[in-house]
C-alpha cells in the first residue's frame, strides 16, 4: 500500500540535486510541498493536505541528513594525499587491432621518461590516453594508423587517495562528484582504482576544482 511518506521518498531519490539539497537543509519545505503536490497526489490517487507532505519531507530529510554526515564524511575527512598535474592532453581513438600495440609502444618510451604523466581507460568502443603536452608529438607518431575522435589539449588533472574503507561505503563518488557539478567544473575524464581516482578538468578550472576537493576534509 502506497503511502504519503513512501511517495515521497521515491519522488526525492529520483532528484540526485534535490536529495542533496534536502539533506543539506537549505530548501523551503513548505513551498517544495506546494511545487510536488499535485504529483504525489497523482501517484497516491487522492487528495493530500501540503502539511503532510511537509511531515514527510521533515522525516526524510532528517533521515538523510545523518545517512548524508556519518559514514560518507567520515571517509572523506580521511583523504589522502592529493596531485595535481598540468599541461596534460586527451586523446580518443576508436578500438582497433592494432591499437593494443601502439599502447605497448607507448608504454615503452613513457616508462623512460619518470616525469611524465600517463593514463588511460578503455571503453567497449573506444579508449582514451592522457599524456603531459610533451609526449603529444610521440603520441601522434605512433597512433598515426589509428582513428583518433578526438584531441583535447590545456588540461590538468586531480589525483585523490582514498581511505581504503571507500569500497565499502556507498554515495562517495556521488557525494564529491556533486559538489564538483554545483561548482559548474566539467570532467573531461573521469579514472579510479581502487583506493584512487583522477579526475582531467580544464587548466581554467583547476584551482575551483582543487578546493572543492581539499574542503571535503573539513566538511
Amino acid at each position: 500500500m502506497k503511502t504519503i511518506s513512501s511517495v515521497v521518498e521515491n519522488y526525492i531519490k529520483t532528484k540526485p540535486f534535490l536529495q542533496s539539497a534536502l539533506a543539506q537543509g537549505i530548501i523551503n519545505l513548505t513551498s517544495l510541498s506546494r511545487i510536488i503536490g499535485p504529483e504525489i497526489e497523482e501517484q497516491l490517487g487522492k487528495e493530500v493536505r501540503s502539511g503532510a507532505v511537509v511531515m514527510a519531507l521533515k522525516r526524510l530529510s532528517s533521515d538523510m541528513e545523518f545517512r548524508a554526515t556519518h559514514k560518507i564524511l567520515k571517509v572523506l575527512k580521511n583523504i589522502g594525499e592529493i596531485t595535481v598535474r598540468s599541461s596534460l592532453t586527451d586523446y580518443t581513438f576508436l578500438l582497433s587491432d592494432t591499437i593494443l600495440n601502439s599502447q605497448a609502444s607507448l608504454l615503452k618510451e613513457v616508462n623512460k621518461n619518470k616525469d611524465a604523466f600517463y593514463t588511460s581507460s578503455r571503453g567497449v568502443n573506444e579508449t582514451n590516453i592522457v599524456v603531459s603536452n610533451a609526449l603529444n608529438t610521440m603520441v601522434e607518431t605512433l597512433f598515426r594508423e589509428e582513428k583518433m575522435t578526438q584531441k583535447v589539449e590545456d588540461l590538468a588533472s586531480i589525483t585523490v587517495k582514498l581511505p581504503e574503507e571507500n569500497v565499502v561505503i556507498p554515495g562517495i563518488y556521488y557525494f564529491i562528484f556533486q559538489r564538483l557539478a554545483w561548482e559548474g567544473i566539467i570532467l573531461h575524464e573521469v579514472i579510479s582504482t581502487t583506493n584512487e581516482f583522477t579526475i582531467i578538468v580544464g587548466e581554467g578550472q583547476i584551482d575551483k576544482a582543487f578546493k572543492v576537493i581539499k574542503d571535503l576534509k573539513n566538511l
